[in-house]
């Protein structure tokens, strides 16, 4: 039956633990899917349209233009002239042979003795490619048989001449315009009319143009035009607000998808793929971290809780923006992280949070890794962040390598866009500063939802001035050295065994302040001709004001508003363990041992749960059995920090700490060697004479 309920209760936690696994990679998918933007992208655009914001580019980007490529061959094909085929001479003689049978017309007509003048003018005025005037026409009747010879000469002699050379359609209009000056000059003007009207309609272009050549011609212009590229930096304005989208302009939208559909189905696919490595590397080393020290990641719901509010935020804020990316203060979460827990969660968490920050934003890697290197920098700059100072030198670590990653990804282009660097530059030392800023805020706030202490409120508790430990200075100064005897010792060992050494001394200081509200009680705060031992005392009573430290600290620690974990170094030093001394004094006075009741001579508090708080244990008990002890050299001190620390462990008090047997090896030299270090002997020195001169103060 128990089997079964454990059997059960197995599967429900598998369960469990398998629902929150899924809800929250859902959480993370649709992060990266749902349009939460602060700026969304531009809706569907045409040519044509106005634009309803400025539209900039989200990244650096080029492309191929086929507009500007196509003006540049279009411009092209304006230097190439038209192709013409040789001049063909079959119709340079049948322009001829039409001139030679219009003048054997006129020849006839000429000689024609049975024709009067007048109708002799009708037939001449008939010929169809000549358009004589009367003038024309009686001067060509009244010609002499000589003159009409030469003239006929001329004209086919002129005709041929001209007929000879190549002419093209655009030039016959020139070529019978410059006819006239070719003419002979022993011809008089009406001469000259006569034959420049007769050859001058004949005159045809003869050569024809050649539309496959010139075709081939512009073909072969057009293919020595490169495709021209087109390129946008990042930030850089595509069409401002109100200005009407134009076919270059439309061209870089729709390089951005902003003028066609995006198919949804591919970004599910990509971001669901991304997801389930991401969170593959992560339950991998939630996984690592449990088999290695027995337990889950301290405070991972609140890290998880963290993580997706700094995601959502980032996926409101980057998307369709060209400046905010850099500026976004994503470090915050990974400092915070480290700075409160440990710099490894925060390395792996920051590697996932810049992975799914920066995704979609045109497949730019360049992002994710401005947000890690400088993050995973500035945890290493922090370490546990003790000074204000090391916060400042955190956040010029980011602002710096943030800056150096500009320039360095900036180089890849082929210049370095100076305004564009600076702007960048410049967002990143803000992203810098503000990234720590924000850290200060959220390790406060974190460090309270988690009961933790950071490390400036734990410098803060450790100044001598504090008004607690003032307190105790002042009411229990035997207390006071001896949790500072405690400190050394436990802050040591702590550094040893990677536990946290401030935490543990801080712990160790305030660990006894519950002695100052009873303080003359307690030995180390008597005078060495005053011991009490409070042997008149019964040993219950005697135990039971004793046991009565832890209750009285622990209420001191709340009145002065100490942190729920230097509380629970009140409550757990002493563990579950008895008063030994008292309870051996009870069975001394009585004659049954058997009414002695154990349980009564027994601490209240809690066993140690942590490293830390099982440190100070070990180191008080240490602490006290050796100066009761008084050792006279390294081997019996070790003696003593061995059976002491083997007594708690076989007493149960260890059970819930995760020291191992090593950290106890290691521990037990290091309280020896400080104890050693510490409780030295010195030598007698010889008693000095006084003179009566020194006495009253009066020198030789």
């Amino acid at each position: 039956m128990l089997l079964k309920k454990q059997g059960q209760s197995f599967r429900i936690s598998r369960f469990t633990s398998f629902l929150s696994v899924l809800l929250i990679a859902i959480a993370i998918f649709l992060a990266l899917i749902l349009p939460i933007s602060l700026r969304p992208a531009p809706s569907l655009l045409k040519i044509g349209d106005v634009a309803f914001q400025d539209i900039r580019a989200p990244r650096s980007f080029s492309y191929f233009s086929e507009i500007l490529t196509e003006n540049a061959r279009k411009e092209a094909e304006r230097t190439v002239s038209p192709i013409y085929l040789p001049a063909n001479p079959a119709i340079s003689r049948k322009q001829i042979e039409k001139l030679r049978s219009i003048l054997g017309y006129i020849n006839s007509v000429r000689s024609d003795t049975f024709s009067s003048e007048e109708q002799k003018s009708k037939d001449l005025s008939a010929i169809s490619e000549v358009t004589f005037t009367n003038n024309m026409v009686k001067a060509l009747l009244r010609l002499t048989s000589d003159r009409w010879e030469s003239l006929q000469s001329e004209c086919l002699f002129l005709l041929e001449d001209v007929m000879k050379s190549s002419i093209r359609e655009d030039q016959v209009v020139t070529i019978k315009r410059n006819l006239s000056p070719r003419i002979g000059l022993e011809f008089n003007e009406v001469e000259a009319s006569i034959i420049n009207e007769l050859v001058s309609p004949l005159i045809v272009a003869n050569s024809v143009f050649s539309n496959e050549s010139t075709a081939r011609a512009i073909e072969e212009v057009r293919s020595l035009i490169e495709p021209i590229s087109k390129q946008y930096i990042s930030g850089e304005i595509i069409i401002n607000s109100g200005e009407v989208i134009d076919p270059l302009t439309w061209e870089a939208l729709q390089e951005l998808g902003f003028t066609e559909p995006k198919n949804r189905i591919t970004d599910y696919i990509s971001a669901g793929l991304l997801v389930t490595a991401v969170m593959g590397f992560n339950l991998l080393y939630i996984r690592r971290v449990k088999h290695s020290f027995g337990k889950v990641i301290e405070g991972l719901p609140v890290i998880i809780l963290t993580f997706l509010t700094f995601l959502f935020f980032a996926r409101f804020i980057i998307p369709n923006h060209a400046i905010l990316p850099y500026l976004f203060p994503i470090a915050a979460f990974g400092v915070t992280i480290a700075s409160l827990f440990n710099y490894e969660a925060g390395l792996i968490f920051s590697i996932s949070l810049s992975l799914l920050a920066g995704f979609n934003e045109g497949i730019r890697m360049d992002l994710a890794v401005y947000y890690f290197i400088p993050s995973a920098i500035a945890i290493f700059i922090l370490d546990r962040g003790r000074r204000i100072t090391i916060f400042f030198l955190a956040g010029l670590g980011i602002a710096i390598s943030g800056s150096l990653l500009v320039i360095a990804y900036r180089l890849q282009n082929s210049f370095l866009d100076i305004t564009g660097a600076s702007t960048l530059i410049g967002a990143a030392f803000v992203n810098g500063f503000g990234a720590i800023s924000l850290t200060l805020i959220f390790q406060y706030i974190l460090a309270q939802l988690l009961g933790k202490t950071t490390a400036l409120q734990l410098m803060d508790l450790s100044r001598p001035d504090h008004p607690l430990l003032q307190e105790l200075l002042l009411n229990a100064p035997g207390t006071y050295q001896h949790s500072l005897q405690v400190a050394n010792l436990a802050e040591q060992a702590a550094k040893e065994i990677n536990a946290d050494a401030l935490l543990t001394r801080v712990g160790a200081l305030y660990h006894d302040i519950g002695k100052s509200q009873n303080p003359n009680f307690f030995i180390e705060n008597q005078l060495p001709s005053q011991i009490d031992t409070h042997e008149n005392l019964d040993p219950l009573i005697t135990s039971a004001t004793i046991i009565q430290h832890v209750a009285d600290g622990f209420k001191l620690g709340r009145k002065y508003h100490l942190p729920p974990q230097i509380l629970a170094f009140i409550n757990e030093h002493h563990g579950t363990s008895i008063t030994r001394y008292q309870y051996e004094q009870a069975l001394e006075k009585t004659t049954n041992s058997t009414k002695v009741n154990k349980e009564l001579f027994r601490y209240p508090g809690q066993k140690p749960n942590t490293k830390e708080t099982a440190l100070l244990m070990l180191a008080d008990g240490c602490e006290a059995r050796v100066k009761a002890g008084s050792p006279k050299n390294p081997d019996e001190i070790e003696k003593i920090v061995s059976e002491n620390i083997k007594a708690a462990l076989n007493q149960g008090q260890l059970d819930h700490s995760i020291l191992t047997l090593n950290d106890l090896r290691i521990i037990t030299k290091s309280f020896t060697r400080t104890i050693q270090n510490t409780y030295h002997h010195r030598i007698i020195y010889p008693k000095q004479e006084i003179t009566d001169q020194e006495e009253s103060g009066v020198s030789k």
